[in-house]
């Protein structure tokens, strides 16, 4: 099935592609996907309205996002992905539980190359959508995590923090192979918690650098 210029436009953000602050032009997405302008032009307004997209002038950036619009999202997603892990615990089938211990297993084989990491973090989160076996919820998790791909770092290239992720997973898939949805919930809600401290201790450091070189400037 070929994918639309929407699609297209949206996995090269999520895949790093195009980060946030990138300017997107008409024609040149048009020719590295092969497809004519009008459904680029399409895609481009419509991903616009979803606020995945900014104008910058008169052009169209990727959007980044602020303190509190990162704080709101890491919010909705504990809520959301606890609920996920909950009723995976409840109706995950054997065969669902193995597969989140593979991706465990060999994600460890990918602690030194973070973005490899992050990928992985990510196909293992949407296995554990799949497996709550609840479509609506699938459908909202899918629009948070598109909003996460409007982070430009990942907190996994954080030291330490790929080891700890994966004991997190662990912790996770331990907890929905028991059935206990109370705790499987309760591990992925501290898992994004701690995700979410370090991606702010990650951004304090940023910016304190920054502002750092702009006093010695």
């Amino acid at each position: 099935m070929q994918k639309d210029a929407y699609t297209l436009i949206l996995e090269a953000i999520d895949e790093g592609i195009y980060r946030p602050g990138d300017r997107l032009v008409e024609s040149e997405l048009a020719e590295r996907f092969g497809v004519s302008r009008t459904p680029v032009r399409e895609a481009l307004q419509r991903l616009e309205t979803q606020q995945m997209l900014a104008r910058d002038g008169r052009s169209l950036i990727v959007a980044s996002l602020d303190h509190n619009q990162l704080a709101e999202l890491y919010v909705v997603r504990a809520e959301l992905e606890a609920l996920a892990a909950r009723l995976a615990a409840k109706h995950a089938a054997p065969e669902e539980v193995r597969v989140l211990q593979n991706m465990i297993d060999e994600d460890r084989g990918q602690l030194e190359d973070p973005e490899a990491l992050s990928r992985a973090n990510r196909r293992f989160h949407h296995q554990i959508h799949l497996a709550s076996h609840n479509r609506y919820l699938v459908q909202q998790l899918d629009l948070v995590h598109r909003s996460m791909a409007l982070l430009a770092t990942t907190s996994l290239a954080v030291k330490g923090r790929g080891t700890a992720a994966l004991d997190e997973h662990q912790a996770i898939v331990d907890a929905i192979r028991d059935g206990d949805g109370e705790a499987a919930a309760q591990a992925l809600r501290a898992h994004i918690s701690r995700a979410f401290e370090t991606r702010l201790k990650l951004d304090a450091t940023r910016h304190g650098t920054a502002g750092h070189w702009a006093e010695a400037l």
